[in-house]
């Protein structure tokens, strides 16, 4: 009689070694989602990263080909006075949202737009150098000086940012590279 109690009670729970196996096993599959949950979350950012600046590019455009309001100067882009304040920023690109002028997670324009302090067009040159909370626009008169005023002849840019995550369709596939969109006057 003893013997059949023992058996029932060896039937009825699992052993430590069980639990220790179902235990790492269901460890293992939570950091594997944890893992593939923030990847997605920075592909996210960087997917917003690049739309922002399809939308200033383009905003950009627009400024080029139309001006300002009442303005008959065209055929120029913005110097680096654009980001002085959030109020030249929205007269210089009337139709943008500033929600596309600040990074995934900034809540202020010109936190995220900076200006940059050199001529250098390389992505490793550029300064300041882009991060993932901000962006560099690089305003360029035709000899590639910096366009510093609003009386200089603006005849291209370029958009500098940053991603945190690679891809292979990106002009830039690294992460923590910095990207470049150049103006369709180049």
């Amino acid at each position: 009689m003893q013997n059949s109690y023992a058996s029932t009670m060896h039937r009825r729970g699992f052993t430590i070694v069980e639990l220790i196996i179902v235990i790492t096993i269901m460890g293992i599959l939570l950091v594997l989602g944890v893992v593939n949950l923030r990847g997605s979350q920075a592909s996210a950012r960087d997917a917003e990263r690049k739309a922002d600046i399809e939308a200033l590019a383009l905003s950009l455009e627009s400024f080029y080909r139309n001006g300002r309001d009442g303005s008959t100067t065209l055929g120029r882009y913005s110097s680096t006075g654009l980001a002085a304040s959030v109020s030249s920023i929205q007269q210089n690109l009337r139709d943008i949202d500033l929600k596309s002028v600040m990074a995934p997670g900034i809540d202020d324009p010109l936190d995220t737009l900076k200006m940059a302090t050199n001529n250098n067009q390389t992505t490793t040159g550029i300064t300041p150098s882009p991060t993932i909370d901000q962006y560099v626009y690089q305003p360029l008169q035709q000899d590639g000086s910096l366009c510093t005023s609003g009386s200089q002849m603006c005849q291209k840019f370029n958009l500098f940012y940053r991603l945190e995550v690679a891809n292979i369709s990106e002009a830039c596939p690294t992460p923590g590279f910095v990207c470049k969109v150049t103006s369709k006057n180049q």
